[in-house]
């Protein structure tokens, strides 16, 4: 299923969509980028709603200026105009306060520890509180876990269709800082879009399995109604493996390098997940169209 049943998600809402497109500046914009893109703009302006932009730079090791000048740039050339984010530009790293406040709420109610375990540590992607009851003081090089318990936790993707998922079984206890000292990517984007006042998440479908874990600590964090949801297909290499940042072929500046213009390199996109059977031309703001 490529496109959701727009009357259907117009029963679901309460007011227009809030929703965001959230970029890391890790590296260059890439076709899947612009799926993503395609997708946030389309539904999000096919139902009257409006889309934030939102630089998620929470990992300050990996960030980098270029990165930033380079997907804002690019953005304009595409024609993907944010309703809200551009101007002021909004930076996850602008907002310390925002996450310690975040975390400081969560001391209140629920169980938050200092944990030194390494990736070596753990052997994998599930943490099983080795250090829960080992009363470590915060200090640099220890990262803070927030304690789940064994909830499960239903959902309606508009494109998967219902979800269940139980946060402590997959993933164990979550990590809301990182050893570093960086607000984790699950942590920071959750705060987000509670604050941002998101009601409609759009992302890729790799990002599916982190569903329960984010619905689940927005609860905690006193989200009384999760978002809608929409987990897109992902373009996928030659290799099998989903485009990353490093992908030289498909990237916007290496498509901008070859002469083509924006409304080729979104119907290249379009057409790459099987939106259109061909890849014709389509400007940014007839991106709506698709979903209609």
């Amino acid at each position: 299923m490529l496109r959701p049943d727009l009357a259907a998600v117009s029963t679901l809402m309460t007011g227009p969509p809030v929703t965001r497109f959230a970029p890391s500046p890790t590296g260059y914009l890439h076709l899947g980028h612009i799926v993503n893109a395609i997708y946030t703009w389309g539904v999000a302006h096919a139902l009257g709603g409006r889309v934030l932009l939102r630089l998620e730079d929470h990992d300050r090791i990996r960030c980098r200026a270029e990165y930033e000048a380079a997907i804002l740039e690019d953005l304009d050339w595409l024609g993907f105009v944010p309703d809200e984010g551009r101007h002021p530009l909004a930076r996850q790293s602008d907002t310390p306060a925002v996450y310690q406040h975040a975390l400081d709420t969560l001391r209140q109610t629920a169980q938050v520890y200092s944990c030194d375990c390494s990736r070596t540590d753990i052997g994998g992607e599930r943490y099983t509180g080795r250090c829960r009851a080992r009363g470590l003081q915060e200090a640099p090089g220890r990262g803070i876990r927030l304690r789940f318990d064994e909830k499960s936790v239903q959902a309606h993707d508009l494109l998967a269709g219902p979800l269940e998922q139980t946060p402590s079984e997959q993933c164990g206890d979550l990590l809301l800082r990182d050893r570093d000292g960086n607000w984790t990517y699950q942590f920071a984007v959750t705060v987000d879009d509670l604050r941002q006042g998101v009601t409609l998440v759009i992302r890729g479908a790799d990002l599916l399995a982190s569903t329960g874990r984010q619905l689940l600590l927005a609860e905690m964090l006193g989200r009384t109604a999760p978002p809608l949801l929409l987990h897109h297909p992902l373009i996928m290499g030659s290799s099998g493996e989903k485009l990353s940042k490093s992908a030289r072929d498909t990237g916007v500046r290496e498509l901008r390098a070859q002469g083509l213009g924006p409304e080729d390199a979104i119907g290249r996109a379009a057409e790459a997940i099987g939106l259109t059977s061909s890849a014709r031309p389509i400007h940014a703001l007839d991106v709506p169209s698709l979903f209609l």
